[in-house]
């Protein structure tokens, strides 16, 4: 089961959050996001608990606690909605040539 884990500390770590989880059952991914430009912490992460009962209690005792300074919101990932690309993904050239 994946876990969504939002307002994050920029200072937090992958291990901060493996830590915190591990506490709750066994965790096998931990993934922070960072951006690409910059490699700084977006402010959210997934974590991933293979058993369903342990993600749940996790959920239950991690969300609205206080994590460096920041009280965290989780709760189960969703599916990734499909967002439109700018553009549409088509060239659009500016301007009107006449």
């Amino acid at each position: 089961m994946k876990l969504y884990v939002g307002n994050l500390s920029f200072e937090t770590t992958e291990n901060d959050l493996q830590d915190l989880f591990e506490q709750h059952g066994k965790v096998r991914e931990v993934a922070l996001m960072a951006d690409r430009m910059t490699g700084r912490s977006r402010g959210f992460a997934f974590v991933t608990m293979d058993d369903a009962a342990e993600a749940n209690t996790a959920i239950a005792a991690t969300n609205g606690k206080e994590l460096n300074g920041r009280t965290l919101n989780v709760s189960e990932a969703r599916p990734r909605e499909e967002r439109p690309r700018p553009y549409g993904g088509k060239r659009s050239f500016a301007g009107n040539h006449r």
